[in-house]
Order: structure tokens, then sequence, then C-alpha cells
């Protein structure tokens, strides 16, 4: 992973953490149209995720927008060039490369995260949010039809009352509210929210990255499942890991988790 991607436009634009950091920022850079997303914007955001997902000096990914706003949503000047595109060309769709990138993906969310960036954002594993920071579906107001999948996710996060209120009367999620709701992970100021987000990443990158990649999937696939099967899921997919694992892999594992037991331990 190098510096700024040169295929972004400027507009997307992906660059790690810090010199020599396994963690990517990617940042929605349109500032002045509240990074309002158009179709090249789109096709790079998902041709950076898929970049990403595939690059083995990347551990995760956090996902910010620059200025006041995280995402306004699709460029509405725009619309009929996005809409009337193909919906199910996943190559272009961020959203589905997103959740096809198997590194962990933390949203720095600050200001609006509206309708397509809404949708964006519950693309992401982790959620960091400024106290400002609002979440707002206005499909129904617009008389867009959801295609990201904000109409089966957020009611899943947040359940389905709750969800339909949201998205039928366009009504604004504080990031008090999101936090309660199990939709945030952490609440910070403002001018912390990258930071915060970088912290969550690297805190990520820190760990087993192999076992993060599989942990990740485990989860996000199991969730589509009911518990019985997803238990299942988990069994056959440990089994598989274990199966591979080589005896220096085991006696390497005991010599790390000896390691640990003879450090004094945090009083967290």
């Amino acid at each position: 992973m190098g510096a700024a991607s040169p295929d972004s436009g400027d507009l997307i634009v992906v660059e790690p953490a810090r010199p020599g950091s396994p963690v990517a920022v990617v940042t929605i850079n349109r500032p002045a149209a509240l990074n309002a997303l158009t179709k090249p914007m789109m096709i790079s955001l998902a041709a950076a995720f898929r970049r990403l997902g595939a690059d083995d000096a990347v551990a995760a990914v956090v996902l910010a927008g620059r200025g006041r706003a995280f995402c306004s949503g699709v460029d509405l000047t725009a619309a009929e060039d996005v809409f009337k595109g193909d919906v199910k060309d996943v190559a272009t769709d961020p959203v589905a490369q997103m959740e096809l990138c198997r590194k962990p993906i933390v949203g720095a969310i600050a200001g609006f995260a509206v309708t397509a960036g809404f949708e964006i954002a519950l693309a992401c594993d982790i959620l960091v949010a400024g106290r400002s920071a609002k979440f707002l579906d206005t499909h129904a107001k617009f008389g867009i039809f959801p295609s990201w999948g904000l109409s089966q996710k957020l009611s899943r996060i947040i359940g389905p009352n709750r969800a339909r209120e949201v998205s039928l009367t366009c009504m604004p999620v504080t990031a008090e509210m999101a936090e309660r709701w199990g939709l945030v992970n952490h609440i910070v100021d403002d001018t912390e929210v990258l930071s915060k987000a970088i912290e969550v990443a690297e805190s990520i990158a820190r760990n087993n990255r192999n076992l993060v990649v599989l942990y990740k999937s485990v989860i996000n696939d199991g969730f589509q499942l009911d518990l019985k099967h997803a238990q299942a899921l988990e069994k056959e997919r440990g089994h598989k890991y274990y199966s591979g694992m080589t005896k220096e892999q085991f006696t390497n594992m005991q010599k790390f988790i000896q390691g640990r037991s003879s450090k004094p331990q945090s009083k967290m």
C-alpha cells in the first residue's frame, strides 16, 4: 500500500493511516458537495475496496468522509445515470465490494450519513461516530428504491419497529440514538472521529491477521443464518482451520500463550 491512490481522481483517496501502517484509510473527498457520490466515484470506491481486500499488507480499513459530512448520498443531479445503470453489477457496486472485502472496515462517521451514505455506513463492520453525526434515510422522501441493503440491514440491527419509523418517516438518527440502539460502537468528539477509528483499526491489526479475516467472515456469514445453522458453520470452519494447522503452528501457539502468561496482567 503506497500513498494516495493514483486512479481515484482525488475524489476517493486511499492512503496508509501513517507511514508503514497496515491500516488503510479510504476518504470520500468531495467536501464542497458534502461527499455526494457520482457514478465514477462509486466505481472508484468499489475498486478501492476490491484492491485493499486483496492486499496482504493491509490488515484493516478505515472509511471516512472529508469535511462536514460522511456522505450525503447519491448526487441527484446525476440520478438517472446512477439508478438506471446496472444495479446488479457487483464489480462497480461499492457496498457489494465492502461486503466482499476480507479485511475489517471501521467507519468514521462525522456529520451526515444520508441514504446511500447510510447504506455505506451499514456496510462497515464497526462504526465510530462524532457527537454531531446523524444517520438519515430519505429513500421514501425522494421516491428512490433502496438497493444497497438498507431496507434489510437496519431492521436486523435496531429492530423492525425502529427501522420502519426511521425509513418511513425519514427521521434523523442522532449519534446518541444510534449508540443506544446498537448501531454505533463509539461516540467521540467530532474532531476525534478519524483518530478513534484508526485506533480501533490498529487494535485489530495487532492480532493474528489470518484469524481476524476468518473471524470476520464467520461472524458475518453466520449472521445470515439461524442460530442452529450458524453454530454448525462455526464448527465446520473451526474443524477445517485446526485440521490445516501444522505441528509447528501449534508449538508457536503454545509458546505465545506461555509468553503472555508470564507477563504481568492488566487490571482494566
